[in-house]
């Protein structure tokens, strides 16, 4: 069974929303964030990211930013840029991309559920990232930033998101620099938080969809502060960390993308006389070309798209790992003709989220400072769920989620 928590938000006030959220730590650099928070006091980034209010070229993980992301934490309190909610309550956030909305629940998760595994997860952490978040709750005593996760949907669940987004105007509401729309509700009403939760103790399991450090990182600080507490309940609030809950059926993965240095000693025309082996290849002339099905891939070569079909018997349907179209094009082309063994460190091969679009890959191939360029078919919410069932990890760099949650609509105090 799956635990939702209610709890006592840390917000902005109405008028500050739009100022203070901000988009999450780790999809800017120390630079992107000092220029993105300029000029506006209120921007979370002064707390997710305090290293902007310290002098350029400075270490992030220096123990003085830390302390200056407590410092922050303070001045928002003090200022009332951040206020606590009177009492216990869940949140509905809204986001809205290309005219589609999808609706989460904000609460806590458990984690003891996150130990245990019924909050299931599809990547590999590295300790260093854990350790860097984990310093950060520790000092700020906060979830600042919430989890993305998903969960399988439930029809009661969606009509009770439902009536309660048709009962009240949001009380945030604003369209960010992105051009994606953000929304939030309160839920304050007993009996709807209560039904909330006993639909949520009903779910197998939920899955972290994006966010793999920051839940980590939560669950051991949380795991922490219960051994260094002798007179521990399991009431305390440290048991329990930030997420937003949004129904399977409503997310959409889309595609990530690679980009590679060099044809590994290779002329164009040898790549291709060797994809053949394992692929139908097909040129498609010097317009973009975006795969249409899975194990069909996109290559930019020399000026030209080509379609790249995976021959049948050169991979596994039965095998949630080998099935996938990241795992194909790492055995069959990156590792098996162009060298590459270890996406996590080879530094001749980076990556391309697909919300820049399949022309950013034209152009860093253009530019000279790539070689080839491939886009793959995005992978499927039930292909995650399945790997993630099976306690499979997904190859690095497969999910892309978008758009990325606002971080400070809604904070979540440890103490």
């Amino acid at each position: 069974m799956a635990i939702l928590k209610p709890f006592k938000g840390l917000r902005p006030p109405i008028e500050l929303s739009a100022s203070v959220a901000s988009r999450p730590y780790d999809v800017l650099n120390s630079d992107e964030a000092r220029k993105e928070a300029e000029g506006n006091p209120y921007s979370l980034l002064h707390i997710i990211k305090p290293e902007i209010d310290l002098p350029v070229g400075i270490d992030e993980h220096s123990p003085e930013v830390y302390a200056k992301a407590i410092s922050n934490l303070n001045l928002f309190r003090d200022k009332g840029w951040l206020v606590r909610d009177p009492e216990e309550y869940l949140y509905v956030y809204a986001q809205t991309m290309d005219g589609r909305t999808q609706y989460g629940l904000v609460g806590c998760a458990s984690v003891d559920d996150y130990l245990n595994g019924v909050i299931r997860k599809h990547e590999l952490t590295r300790a260093d990232k854990e350790e860097d978040r984990m310093k950060h709750v520790r000092i700020t005593q906060a979830n600042m930033e919430p989890v993305f996760f998903a969960y399988p949907a439930v029809p009661e669940i969606d009509a009770i998101v439902a009536a309660v987004v048709r009962a009240n105007p949001p009380e945030y509401d604003f369209v960010a620099a992105d051009g994606f729309g953000h929304q939030f509700w309160v839920i304050r009403d007993a009996g709807t938080i209560g039904r909330l939760c006993a639909l949520f103790a009903e779910l197998p399991a939920t899955y972290v969809a994006d966010g793999h450090h920051r839940t980590a990182a939560a669950a051991l600080v949380g795991k922490e502060k219960r051994a260094a507490n002798p007179a521990h309940t399991g009431t305390e609030e440290y048991n329990y960390f930030l997420a937003v809950h949004f129904p399977d059926n409503q997310l959409r993965i889309i595609d990530y993308n690679r980009v590679v240095r060099d044809l590994n000693g290779l002329s164009a025309d040898e790549l291709i006389l060797r994809l053949q082996n394992d692929f139908m290849v097909e040129e498609m002339g010097s317009g973009i070309y975006k795969p249409e099905a899975l194990h069909v891939f996109s290559m930019y070569l020399g000026g030209k798209w080509y379609k790249l079909t995976a021959k049948p018997g050169r991979y596994n349907d039965l095998d949630p790992i080998g099935v996938l179209d990241v795992t194909i094009l790492s055995d069959l082309v990156l590792d098996r003709i162009l060298g590459i063994k270890d996406l996590r460190t080879d530094k001749r091969i980076d990556f391309v989220g697909g919300i820049r679009g399949l022309g950013e890959l034209k152009r860093r191939v253009d530019s000279g400072e790539m070689k080839v360029a491939f886009a793959l078919y995005a992978v499927s919410m039930q292909q995650l769920i399945n790997i993630a069932d099976s306690g499979n990890i997904m190859p690095p760099k497969t999910t892309w989620f978008e758009p990325k949650l606002r971080s400070g609509l809604v904070v979540h105090e440890l103490d």
